[in-house]
């Protein structure tokens, strides 16, 4: 009972929702601040792993553009000769000593190259970051429509609760009035109670539901939700609808980026098959005279064992790869466009279906069957029957109008345009 009187407690603030339902308006003095869908964006942006997640990929990303500037470090060398051999070798008298600093020097555009791959890495974070954003939203999108839905079918509950209660008062002054049998009277008393029963399901519903998003959102809901969000939506628009296109989508533009870091990959993979020069000024002491001279080196590798030709073909094979599924990609988001697009329209043409013409008229068979039944024109079997074809066409239209918000949260989700400059600043 406690349960069913919190359930209770919990609709009264389902009401502003449920006047869709019912067709009852809601007084003024029942508004309540709204927690509206971008607000819930908002709040999920700040706190979502995978938001902090692709964070953490832009600074790195940056960091690695940093690393990708600088020059070799040069390298401090100490060379002695000339120690522990025999005759005047022998210990450290004729020791020769040598300090010197080997300088690498890059060639073939080596850093360069390796610029552009780490500020291509760095457009691609940036895209990685967006399609967080975009994924979240779309998580949060939909948990909010199932939030707002349980609610609606809550605040229904409740009301097909009282209907049972009211039923079940007129059946006992029809049973008292001799007009029934007691059967009718115990008919109605276990619809009452299974009407109960089916509140308290459905406030655990909300309230998971409720839970589920604040987790979510990582706050606590600290309003009603927007109702309007499941208003019946507005009639279809004819003409063709133009061609899918993948353009400037996210997930196009991710494959792109992939594409624009293995380009760079190449351009480095043939700088690195130019070898470097390594220089090497520097002081050597002469033991015999007690002078110093100075010395230089210059070393440049052999490509003889790896000449580079096989980094060079791994990268260029990386490349196709990438251009075969940015391609790939480009066809998969058209089609999966195409049917989400589908999928909406059709979502749209169920929701309006069942929260219009046919949901008014089984609220009017209702109310008839209601003053039918207390009047003794119509049988309580009638009357549950009515009750039975709201009830469902309620649910109906609130899964439908579900449905649609989710299908056209999954086709924005799709369509989301890629931003422009390729990364965040």
């Amino acid at each position: 009972m406690n349960r069913l009187l919190a359930a209770v407690l919990a609709a009264a603030s389902c009401a502003a929702m449920a006047q869709a339902q019912t067709g009852q308006p809601a007084s003024s003095t029942q508004a309540a601040p709204v927690y509206t869908l971008d607000r819930a964006v908002l709040d999920a942006g700040g706190s979502a792993p995978a938001a902090e997640a692709a964070q953490a990929g832009i600074d790195a990303a940056r960091a690695g553009r940093t690393v990708a500037g600088l020059r070799p470090n040069p390298v401090a060398e100490g060379q002695v000769e000339n120690i522990a051999g025999s005759g005047p070798y022998k210990g450290l008298r004729s020791a020769e000593t040598t300090i010197g600093v080997a300088l690498p020097i890059e060639l073939g555009g080596k850093r360069g190259a390796r610029v552009a791959v780490a500020d291509a890495q760095l457009s691609k974070a940036g895209l990685e970051a967006a399609i967080a954003a975009a994924d979240i939203r779309l998580q949060v999108s939909q948990l909010y429509v199932d939030a707002v839905a349980a609610d609606r079918r809550l605040a229904i509950a409740v009301d097909q609760a009282r209907i049972a209660r009211e039923t079940l008062r007129a059946a006992g002054v029809r049973v008292q009035a001799g007009r029934a049998s007691p059967i009718e009277q115990q008919r109605a008393d276990v619809a009452r109670i299974t009407a109960e029963a089916g509140v308290e399901r459905q406030a655990r519903l909300a309230e998971a539901a409720r839970a589920n998003l604040a987790r979510r959102i990582g706050r606590p809901i600290d309003g009603a939700f927007d109702a309007r969000l499941l208003d019946p939506p507005p009639s279809a628009r004819f003409g063709p609808e133009p061609p899918a296109s993948a353009q400037g989508t996210l997930a196009l533009a991710a494959a792109e980026a992939d594409l624009a870091v293995a380009d760079a990959g190449v351009r480095l993979a043939r700088a690195n098959r130019v070898p470097d020069l390594t220089v090497g000024p520097g002081l050597r002491r002469l033991a015999a005279t007690d002078d110093m001279a100075a010395v230089f080196s210059i070393s440049i590798p052999i490509p003889l064992l790896n000449n580079g030709r096989a980094a060079v073909a791994q990268a260029r094979a990386e490349r196709t790869r990438a251009d075969a599924r940015r391609r790939m990609t480009a066809q998969d988001v058209e089609q999966a466009i195409t049917d989400a697009r589908v999928e909406a329209a059709n979502a749209a043409t169920m929701a309006r279906a069942a929260s219009g013409p046919a949901l008014a008229a089984a609220q009017e068979a209702a109310r008839i069957a209601r003053i039918g039944y207390r009047e003794g024109k119509f049988g309580q079997l009638d009357l549950l029957d009515a009750e039975r074809t709201l009830a469902e066409m309620r649910v109906a239209a609130i899964d439908a109008l579900a449905s649609y918000q989710n299908a056209r949260a999954r086709l924005e989700r799709l369509t989301a345009a890629a931003p422009m400059g390729g990364h965040h600043p």
